[in-house]
Order: structure tokens, then C-alpha cells, then sequence
């Protein structure tokens, strides 16, 4: 099934709290708008892994808190089915902020990164340790 791309199930409605996993200095981040997402009259916008969000910081250093920022979503905790039919779940909803254009701006990516958003971001998967 390679090339077939997942679609992750949309878990993430605007107001959810991300946790930041770079090394920016952010720390907790929450979603204001999905970037490029094609909604429904009086439907909330909704995220998935791989999609790109602009995030306001909540927690973090001083000379983040109260930004906004782009931000690509890396784990969600809601399941998703994967083409293969494997279904995935992670242990918390998490981010990486990012350049409008998908450059990382921090150095180092902690944790697991899902597959469906290494795929579609590339400078992602060249700075996260692991890919799930």
C-alpha cells in the first residue's frame, strides 16, 4: 500500500491544548485555526496529524507566551486507521512550531513523530529521532 496516504481522523477541534516537543522554548500551545482547511458552514475547524494549525502560546518562556505561531501537528490522541489497517494512538496531542513555509524553527524534535507527518513535511522528518 506505499503511496497511499493515510488520512488520520480529524481529533483536534480549535481550542485544543498541544504539547510543544521542540526545543524553542514553548512549552504548551493551543489551536486557533487549521491553515488551508476547507470547512462546513457553522462547523468547527478540526486538525489531524500533518496538518498545519496557528497556535497561540500559553506556556513556555517569556519571550514566547501570548505569540502566534505556526505550528504542524505531530501526535494526536484520538485513534486513525492507517491505509494498512493498523489503527494508531498516541499518549498525548503534540506540535512542532514551524515557518509558514514547514522550516523547523527549533533544532531538535523529542519524542515519536507520526509517519503520515514525516511524509508530508520532510525538514520534520530529518530532525525527529523517531518516526512512528
Amino acid at each position: 500500500m506505499k503511496g497511499i496516504a493515510g488520512r488520520a481522523t480529524r481529533g483536534l477541534p480549535v481550542g485544543a491544548k498541544l504539547t510543544c516537543i521542540d526545543n524553542t522554548g514553548a512549552k504548551v500551545l493551543t489551536v486557533i485555526t487549521v491553515i488551508r482547511h476547507g470547512g462546513t458552514h457553522r462547523r468547527i475547524p478540526t486538525a489531524a496529524i500533518g496538518d498545519m494549525v496557528k497556535v497561540s502560546v500559553k506556556k513556555g518562556k517569556p519571550e514566547f507566551k501570548k505569540q502566534i505561531l505556526n505550528a504542524v501537528v505531530v501526535r494526536q490522541r484520538r485513534s486513525f486507521r492507517r491505509p494498512d489497517g493498523m489503527m494508531i494512538q498516541f499518549e498525548d496531542n503534540a506540535a512542532v512550531i514551524t515557518a509558514p513555509n514547514g522550516d523547523v524553527k527549533g533544532s531538535m524534535i523529542k519524542g515519536p513523530v507520526a509517519k503520515e507527518a514525516a511524509e508530508r513535511w520532510p525538514r520534520i522528518a530529518a530532525l525527529s529521532s523517531m518516526i512512528v
